[in-house]
Order: structure tokens, then sequence, then C-alpha cells
């Protein structure tokens, strides 16, 4: 009853993400099968503080992050409890909990690994019958591939987009990003906006039905996990060896801009960063490139006497 109770009011009055909602469904039911199992108790109610510590020693064999996830899941969930008035004390009150995760530099692409990539999807475009199924696919995975490189949007975040979310002139684009908050990227690269505009073309009557702008071979929206895939297996085909993932031309938008000069207030907007702090990681990276061109660019590297 709880559980559901919370779950509910994580989506229909924080409106929060399925991706969020998935992740508090399945830690708390990890969480229920373990008090259940190891304590004989039925009830989140009913857990003490000793429950939460031996709890923590359980989950310890996850990688520090996940276990920070699944702490904060229980967190939320506890405080909802108490501010619903569910249970009189809190088990997290009075728990010091201190995970450390290791800060990993975000991957970025370099630009021309994005042409490579750009150019593949050219290539294939040229070579497909403009009448086969195949060719509609294209022109759809280079409005993607375009589109996430232009606007460093969350692949969620692109799997929801709307049409109506898309100004006429392709010049504009509205998202509703985490937490509900909206904010507008524009689209200033020729080739992007005739990309999008090519792929609505071709689908327009499927898109206007279904409403949301990427679509997949249902005609329903285009899932985040297929998105992956295909991102994944264009690299592979560009000839880029490592792991490429969507949120891979997120970063490599944010430290694009930040290598141009581009003012980290800007960026913060552009990425829907609720703080500051969260885009700051994007200086490591380009400090981290800048010290790489100076090894490999600079004139005293020339210059030898010995």
């Amino acid at each position: 009853m709880h559980l559901n109770h919370f779950l509910s009011h994580c989506k229909t009055e924080k409106k929060l993400s399925e991706k969020t909602i998935e992740a508090y469904t399945s830690d708390l039911k990890q969480f229920k099968k373990y008090i259940k199992e190891e304590f004989d108790l039925q009830d989140f109610g009913l857990i003490q503080r000793e429950h939460i510590k031996k709890h923590l020693v359980h989950i310890n064999k996850y990688a520090p992050r996940t276990i920070k996830r699944k702490i904060a899941t229980l967190k939320v969930f506890y405080g909802h409890l108490q501010y619903e008035d569910c249970i009189s004390e809190n088990p997290f009150d009075k728990i010091r909990i201190n995970i450390r995760v290791k800060k990993s530099l975000p991957s970025v692409l370099s630009l021309d690994e994005v042409t490579s990539i750009l150019k593949q999807l050219q290539f294939q475009k040229n070579e497909a019958s403009k009448n086969s199924m195949g060719y509609g696919l294209i022109i759809r995975n280079i409005a993607i591939v375009e589109l996430l490189f232009a606007t460093g949007i969350r692949v969620s975040e692109l799997c929801f987009l709307k049409k109506s979310n898309i100004s006429d002139d392709y010049g504009v684009i509205k998202i509703l990003g985490k937490g509900n908050k909206e904010r507008i990227i524009p689209v200033t690269n020729r080739d992007t906006i005739n990309a999008l505009r090519e792929y609505y073309l071709l689908f327009q009557e499927k898109i206007n039905q279904n409403s949301f702008f990427f679509i997949n071979r249902l005609n329903h929206r285009i899932s985040e996990q297929s998105v992956r895939h295909l991102i994944k297996k264009i690299s592979i085909e560009s000839g880029i060896k490592r792991h490429i993932t969507p949120h891979v031309f997120r970063h490599t938008f944010a430290t694009q801009l930040l290598e141009a000069n581009i003012n980290i207030r800007y960026i913060q907007e552009l990425l829907g960063h609720s703080s500051i702090n969260i885009t700051q990681i994007y200086t490591h990276v380009s400090h981290q490139r800048t010290s790489e061109i100076l090894k490999l660019k600079h004139p005293r590297n020339l210059i030898s006497y010995n």
C-alpha cells in the first residue's frame, strides 16, 4: 500500500520521469524482499535504524554509484512516509552514510569522429533505394544524430519530443526536461534543420497520427533502447572502436561549446542542469584536452639545442 501510494505520488504529483520511477520501483521492491526474507517484516513502517544498517551491508556488493542511488531511493521514500504521517520516526534520522563515488571525466567525440558518423550515414542514404523502408529509417537516423549533436538533449528528451514542440521552420525546439522543467534550444545549423525537415516530410502522416516526432517501424514512439542501439551500430560502422552512447553526444556538445568560449551559465541553461556544479565537469574535460593539444602543438617542442 505504502509503495503504490508513493509511486503514484512520484508519477502524478512530482511528474518524475519513467526512468526514475522504474529505478524507485526496482530499489524498493528489492528492499521489501530483503526485509521480508531477513527479518520477516511485511510492512515498511516497521523498519528501524538497525534494519537499515544491515541492509547497507547487504547491498555493499554493488558499485558505489548504485549503492548511492539505492540509499537515495530509500531516503526519499521514508521522507515521504514521514511527511504523510505514515510513520512517526524516520529510520534514516541520525544515520551517517558517506559513499564515495569516483568521479570520471565524461567521454566525448572528436570532431573527426562526428564527421565520420555523419559521412557514414550520408553514404548509407546515397546507397539506399528511395522507395525502400530502409531509406526512411536512414533519414530518421540522420535526423536523430544531427539533433543529438546540435542540441545536447538527453536521449529520453529526444524520444518524448513531439512535433508540436518544434517550430515550423525547425529552428527552435522546446524541451520538457527533468523535474518537468521547460527549456528552449535554438537549432542553427542548416544541415540539421534540413535533416529534420526531410524526415518529417517523409513520415508526416504517421507522425501526425502519433504526435511523437521520432517513431519506429510500428509507428510508435521510438524507445531509448532503440536509439542507443542505432548509435552503437552506426559508430561501429563508422570505424569508431570505443563504446559510444547517445549521452556521449551530449558531453561532446557541452565540451565543444566550452572550448568555443561560450559562457558556462549559458551551457548550463541549454543542458537543463539544475546546478552549475553539474556543468563544471566539462571544464575538466576542456582543460584535459587543452593540455593534450599543447603537448602535441606547442612550438617549444620543436626547439632542441642538445
